[in-house]
Formats: structure tokens, sequence, C-alpha cells
């Protein structure tokens, strides 16, 4: 499927519309049913569906966080194979120096930018990864992410 929009700072975060519109919902009105129940009719079961609707929506958070914890780790890979291809040889020897949400964030940046913002973020310490993507001046689309 093809965007239309231009990727940028303000609109690069990813809504799944089945996660975030259905799942979750979903799941955060059986915990209020399954609460009430418990609270207005305390048995073993409806302690017990209260238990199980906690562990279903950690179950939906703990999917996600996994998802872009992977996602993180093909993203670090990606970018140092990237920043060895676009770096001056002086600071190719930091690329190891880079943390993973600093090499998240710069994916953002076009090629010719990477070099510098790069030196600035490992020269400055910048870790945010908010920060770091606000310094992209020209943005580097990135519709694959989960």
């Amino acid at each position: 499927m093809a965007e239309t929009t231009p990727q940028s700072f303000n609109n690069h975060a990813k809504l799944v519309p089945l996660f975030h519109y259905v799942a979750l919902p979903i799941l955060l009105i059986n915990l209020i049913i399954s609460l009430y129940q418990a609270f207005t009719g305390f048995s073993f079961e409806t302690a017990w569906g209260a238990v199980l609707a906690v562990a279903l929506i950690v179950i939906g958070l703990l999917a996600r966080v996994f998802a872009l914890g992977a996602q993180d780790r093909v993203i670090r890979l990606e970018e140092r194979l990237r920043l060895h291809g676009l770096l001056p040889d002086e600071l190719k020897p930091r690329i190891d120096d880079f943390t993973t949400d600093q090499l998240v964030a710069l994916r953002f940046a076009s090629d010719d930018e990477l070099p510098a913002l790069a030196r600035k973020v490992l020269d400055d310490g910048i870790g945010d990864r908010k920060a770091i993507k606000k310094m992209v001046v020209t943005w580097k689309a990135d519709y694959q992410r989960l």
C-alpha cells in the first residue's frame, strides 16, 4: 500500500487501527466490566475474570512492545550498515558508540545530512529520540515501521 502523505516529524507515529481502535478498546471495556462484576458480586469467578482481563491487556501491550523492540534491533543493524557507507573515515570507528535510541532516530535523516547530524549527536551526547528527530531537516520517510 502506497503512502500518500509525505512523512515528517509531525506525522511519523503510526497508529494501527485494528490494534489501537478495536482490540485495545475491547480489552479495556472487558477490564471495566470484569472489575465492576468483581466489586459488585465478589466471588472467585468474578475475581478470576478480572485477573484474566488484566492479563489480556498485558499480553496485548507486550505484543506491541516486543514487536517494536524487534523493529529497533533491525533498525540498529540497518543504520550501522548505512553509517559505514556514509560517514567519513574519521567517524567510522565511533559507529559502535551510537545507542539504539540514537540510531532509531537517525534513520529519518537523509543521506546528505546524516554524517553531520551523526557527528553532532555523538559529540553533544544527544540521546533523546524526539530531540534527534526534531533536528532532522530533510526527512527520509520510513513507511514500514510497526
